[in-house]
């Protein structure tokens, strides 16, 4: 089972979504602002695809943040601090291909996933 982590209001996760959906993927959706960050999976994700890959620089969240406490993320500690504390600072979606202990990504191109499918 594929399961898709992000905001529900987010454009890019909608468009994930829909073309799953339009590809006939089965999938399970999990919202951080409605269900929670799932903490747990943060340290498996950075692992599998590098804190500064998960970590989205260029979003609104991360420009809200105090320079200061931008400054401080320099490594994967860090980085988890600040995601646990703004999910929303999360790359999305952020998607397991087969599981907890699949494959993970992060982002969506319509031409990887169908790779992957």
């Amino acid at each position: 089972m594929i399961t898709v982590y992000g905001i529900s209001n987010c454009d890019t996760v909608k468009k994930a979504r829909a073309w799953l959906t339009q590809e006939g993927v089965a999938h399970t959706f999990v919202d951080f602002k409605k269900q929670g960050l799932p903490v747990e999976k943060l340290p498996v994700w950075e692992k599998a695809l590098g804190w500064d890959k998960l970590l989205n620089r260029k979003g609104t969240t991360w420009r809200k943040l105090e320079a200061a406490e931008q400054a401080a993320v320099v490594d994967a500690a860090s980085a988890l601090a600040v995601m646990q504390q703004h999910a929303s600072v999360i790359k999305r979606p952020v998607v397991e291909w087969s599981g907890s202990d699949g494959p993970v990504s992060v982002g969506f191109d319509a031409n990887s996933w169908k790779a992957r499918l």
